[in-house]
């Protein structure tokens, strides 16, 4: 795929103009993996990716190079691997000066010091605000999106029709009136519990894992206690006691149930989608059982700048204004469909309905934080979740686990 004509919207000409003094400068370095060079006696940039995103990088890094003289060396990785090779040799010289990567390392990447801010000036319009936010710490941004990621209402519409409930209650009446075996399904991971899954119910009480701040970045303050995390806690007892949660429910029981018809809603996300193959379904966003507009947690993937960049001027070029064009957001949605982040793109493939729901529910949704207090919250919170819904008091249970949250976080 050729790409048409980039504008340079924040670089200019600065950049094309600094090509021929960056290439006294020598090369960035690589890594290891399969190598891809580009050609070009200039300078070189190189740019870390995965199998599926390769092509699509390499036809924007072409028109690159044909504009600026420069080199974009890719280097095939495994994704597993590439948060912590990519923290591993930035700071030895033989990282990238560009990797892809999902938004939740960037606390890590920080703390490491391996990754730099960037400025997207105008094009930053062009996105998501929440892929944006989700790339964004401190106050700073240090990453160009490109796709979102996150679960949805899902429904059987021989059962139940297209039309999303206004409500839980609604859904779950909807449910009772369409005689399935249940009314609604909702995975638990069994009895280790699923805070991730059941997150935009909790957000629609006002409980937010944690406080964000003005910017959108998250804070350290835990904002699930006080009197809406005791609301979201008695209304999961609630319901595991009506039945309509259960922590006999796990990923796969729970796509079983909805793919039989014994259930005619669940919350997934469009991985589980092909498990569902042969039922008409409807995808929205989920319903309010709070009161508050559900927002359940997205994921973001986009592209780091490494802070140790010998060509970083070259690299936020490609970054800004190759990259981040609707040609090449195109381009790595069709080499992987994942949500667009690009916001015209999104609304262009959202022709597909369910791609619709699901975007619909990430635009009312939140970044999964990133900060590394994160990985301190999941074994209590999916515990207290599982407790409540199997039969424990549900205030001092989620209490409980608020205090014991706040002294893991403050030791």
């Amino acid at each position: 795929m050729r790409m048409t004509a980039p504008r340079r919207a924040i670089l200019g000409s600065a950049a094309i103009l600094a090509v021929s003094a960056l290439a006294l400068t020598g090369c960035s370095g690589g890594g290891s993996g399969d190598d891809t060079a580009q050609g070009g006696d200039g300078p070189e940039i190189v740019v870390w990716t995965d199998a599926e995103r390769e092509q699509a990088i390499g036809d924007a890094a072409k028109a690159f190079e044909e504009e600026t003289g420069a080199t974009v060396r890719l280097v095939q990785k495994n994704f597993e691997d590439l948060r912590n090779d990519f923290i591993a040799q930035v700071p030895t010289g033989e990282g990238p000066d560009i990797t892809v990567g999902a938004h939740d390392w960037l606390g890590a990447l920080v703390a490491a010091g391996v990754v730099d801010t960037i400025d997207l000036g105008e094009t930053a319009s062009k996105f998501e605000p929440v892929a944006l936010e989700a790339m964004t710490y401190d106050g700073q941004l240090y990453a160009l999106p490109y796709s979102l990621e996150t679960v949805a209402l899902v429904q059987n519409t021989a059962l139940v029709g297209t039309e999303a409930p206004a409500t839980w209650d609604d859904m779950i009446q909807r449910g009772l009136a369409s005689g399935a075996e249940r009314p609604f399904v909702i995975n638990t991971a069994g009895e280790t519990g699923d805070g991730y899954t059941m997150y935009g119910l909790q957000t629609s009480f006002g409980a937010p894992v944690f406080v964000q701040d003005a910017s959108g970045s998250y804070t350290s303050e835990v904002g699930m206690g006080g009197a809406p995390g005791e609301r979201f806690a008695q209304w999961l007892s609630t319901n595991g006691q009506a039945g309509y949660l259960s922590t006999t429910i796990d990923y796969d029981i729970n796509n079983e149930l909805f793919a039989s018809g014994k259930a005619p809603y669940t919350v997934q996300g469009p991985w589980a989608i092909s498990s569902f193959e042969g039922i008409d379904v409807a995808v929205n966003p989920i319903p309010s059982a709070g009161g508050e507009t559900a927002a359940p947690f997205v994921g973001v993937q986009g592209f780091y700048l490494s802070a140790q960049s010998k060509n970083s001027l070259l690299a936020t070029e490609f970054l800004v204004n190759y990259l981040g064009t609707e040609d090449a957001q195109r381009a790595l949605y069709e080499a992987d469909p994942r949500i667009p982040a690009y916001t015209s793109l999104g609304q262009e493939v959202a022709s597909d309905p369910i791609i619709a729901g699901f975007l619909a529910s990430a635009q009312n949704g939140v970044p999964m934080p990133s900060i590394p207090e994160m990985g301190s919250v999941w074994d209590l919170w999916n515990a207290a979740e599982a407790q409540i819904i199997s039969g424990a008091e549900p205030v001092s249970t989620w209490n409980q686990m608020i205090t014991d949250l706040q002294s893991t976080l403050a030791g």
